[in-house]
């Protein structure tokens, strides 16, 4: 199975998945983690895959998407962005949007905690 296969796989079998370095509960650089503190805190059920365990899915998720970086979240199949793209997403509420549009469970009342943490 290619690294594309893989990916594909996975995106297909998860509705939340975030392509990460590390793991959701010990993330191994900032962007990751940034990433990983908002869908935890939200409480998002997601699948998360550790890009530093496979070379192969490292450079395969960049060509993939066509996105150079990681961390790389994607909702039902589909890529949403990177650490940038999703916490302005989550600042904005188009994060919640989108998990409302795709029927993806999270805590409202987090998410509204982190727009005023931010704001205030």
């Amino acid at each position: 199975m290619t690294a594309a296969d893989q990916i594909r796989e996975t995106i297909s079998k998860n509705d939340v998945v975030l392509f990460m370095k590390g793991t959701k509960m010990m993330p191994q650089c900032g962007f990751s983690s940034r990433v990983a503190g908002v869908l935890n805190y939200m409480g998002v059920d997601y699948a998360d895959v550790n890009v530093l365990a496979d070379p192969e899915i490292r450079q395969g998720i960049k060509d993939f998407s066509d996105w150079p970086t990681i961390p790389q979240l994607y909702v039902k199949g589909e890529f949403v962005g990177g650490c940038d793209i999703v916490t302005e997403m989550a600042l904005s509420a188009e994060l919640d949007a989108l998990f409302d549009q795709n029927g993806i469970s999270y805590s409202k009342e987090a998410a509204d905690r982190i727009r005023e943490a931010n704001n205030g």
